[in-house]
């Protein structure tokens, strides 16, 4: 320990032991998705709840205020001082909720979550709502107290959880413009690509098989399988720690470009988390820096380099290796099913460029209903009616496909949904940066080179973790902050190029 900076040493050691507790957390949680059986929810809820408890005191320790103001005082080095902004805007965070409503809110989603299970394939809207109502109660709660602390709007202060100072005034101007825009680019897409003929890959695909081609690829873009794994749960997520990476995916007979890309998309996250910085492992300082920077990196491999000519070059040995010589298969063929663009039910089913519409709809439902404008009768009505005007899709009746689709509001992750689009826009523009800076970008990927766009994100994105705030990181990076045109013109080269 240092003599110079006890204080700081000993902040230093209460995050470290919070991120211990906090991967026996998450290993739980994966497990809980991925592995326990039916019968051992309940039990598992009132763990994790009494783990939350039990961080949600270390980090409201009534010690930790003077600690973290005598530290400021300390000679620190540009790197603590940012370690020590986020303990500080962690402490604040956990200091505007009591510990009863964290451990209520960590009971009302496990069991919320465990029976959405169920209750989405069984179109069961209304056994839902009663499993939802005090998930949403003890969100609006949340969002009370968080906003009387922060001075900011309800749903400002759920989204700072995932995005710190994002604002609704930011989203709804970015949001409001791709609205403008998008239902014609849809369109006008939908229209030219109507004239291609387009071969449907012929299965069964057995899951083992799925399963080789997915590790492979995942192999291909770089994962350490030394230092995570891949499993099956019933939502796709990438979860776990830094030193042990647990994504998981889902498989279809019928179908297996969805659990491929799907794969493709969590690898992002996972390469994002085993490049942070190791030595600073267990600060605040070392975590992702916010959601829509962990998306960026999924939608980085996804979209980006998942359609990317050059990637899919690669992908057509490796797919008929796992399921034979057929003609869809074939490059061009592959290189069309990978880009198009349908309107339809599923958001992580979706296709690039009918995917921000998704995500428009969830956010002007899910920020009235957080701030007490609408309630969660009114929801199957509005996602009905935004659902036909953002895509033409008609969802009435439909809640299985509908607004039961998604774990999130059954996990009360709510002001999460922004992130994905936000991070569409991100990847764009870190590509944009790429190719400034690499001017043969395309042409290494086409010959196979991935390291290129690995090396870029490893020094520009990964390594950072939360050195700095996003706007900052994003400068750094590229230039400039957020500007959706880099996401705009990309959609349009690609599509209508």
């Amino acid at each position: 320990m240092s003599t110079a900076t006890p204080t700081y040493d000993d902040l230093a050691g209460t995050w470290t032991r919070l991120h211990r507790l906090g991967h026996l957390q998450s290993i739980a949680g994966w497990d809980q998705a991925a592995n326990m059986p039916p019968k051992g929810n309940e039990a598992r809820a009132a763990a994790l709840a009494e783990m939350a408890g039990l961080l949600h005191r270390l980090r409201t320790d009534p010690k930790l205020p003077e600690q973290l103001s005598r530290a400021e005082q300390e000679p620190l080095s540009e790197l603590q001082r940012a370690n020590l902004r986020e303990m500080r805007r962690q402490w604040r965070a956990s200091n505007a909720l009591p510990e009863s409503l964290v451990q209520a809110q960590q009971m009302a989603t496990s069991r919320c979550e465990h029976a959405w299970r169920t209750q989405r394939p069984a179109n069961d809207w209304a056994g839902f709502v009663e499993n939802f109502r005090p998930v949403l109660k003890n969100a609006r709660h949340e969002a009370e107290l968080l906003s009387q602390l922060m001075g900011v709007r309800k749903y400002d202060a759920l989204m700072d959880r995932f995005e710190p100072g994002m604002t609704c005034e930011q989203v709804d101007r970015v949001f409001g413009e791709v609205r403008q825009w998008l239902p014609g680019l849809i369109r006008q897409v939908t229209e030219r690509q109507a004239k291609e003929t387009v071969l449907q890959p012929q299965g069964p695909f057995p899951l083992a098989k799925q399963r080789e081609l997915c590790e492979a690829v995942m192999q291909l873009l770089g994962f350490d399988f030394d230092g995570g794994r891949l499993d099956v749960s019933t939502h796709p997520f990438c979860g776990g720690v830094p030193e042990d990476v647990r994504m998981t995916t889902r498989f279809r007979e019928d179908e297996f470009l969805g659990s491929l890309m799907g794969t493709v998309h969590e690898t992002g996250h996972g390469r994002y988390e085993q490049n942070l910085p190791r030595e600073l492992l267990g600060q605040p300082v070392a975590e992702a820096r916010s959601m829509a920077l962990h998306e960026s990196q999924s939608l980085s491999f996804e979209m980006q380099l998942g359609s990317h000519p050059g990637f899919i070059r690669q992908l057509v040995p490796m797919v008929v290796r796992a399921f034979g010589t057929q003609p869809a298969f074939e490059e061009g063929n592959l290189q069309k099913l990978l880009t198009r663009v349908k309107p339809g039910y599923i958001r992580v089913d979706a296709d690039e460029v009918t995917y921000p519409a998704h995500i428009i709809l969830r956010y002007e439902i899910e920020k009235p209903l957080i701030e007490g404008e609408i309630e969660i009768e009114d929801v199957p009505a509005l996602w009905d009616a935004k659902m036909q005007e953002l895509l033409g899709v008609d969802t009435r009746g439909n809640f299985k496909d509908g607004p039961l689709q998604d774990v999130h509001w059954p996990e009360a992750l709510f002001g999460y949904f922004p992130c994905y689009s936000l991070g569409a826009m991100y990847a764009a523009q870190w590509f944009a940066a790429m190719r400034h800076a690499m001017p043969d970008l395309d042409a290494r990927i086409g010959r196979g080179e991935l390291s290129p766009v690995f090396d870029w994100l490893r020094g520009n994105i990964w390594s950072q973790a939360s050195r700095w705030t996003t706007d900052e990181l994003a400068r750094r990076a590229s230039g400039e902050p957020l500007n959706p045109a880099h996401f705009k013109a990309r959609l349009e080269a690609r599509y209508l190029g």
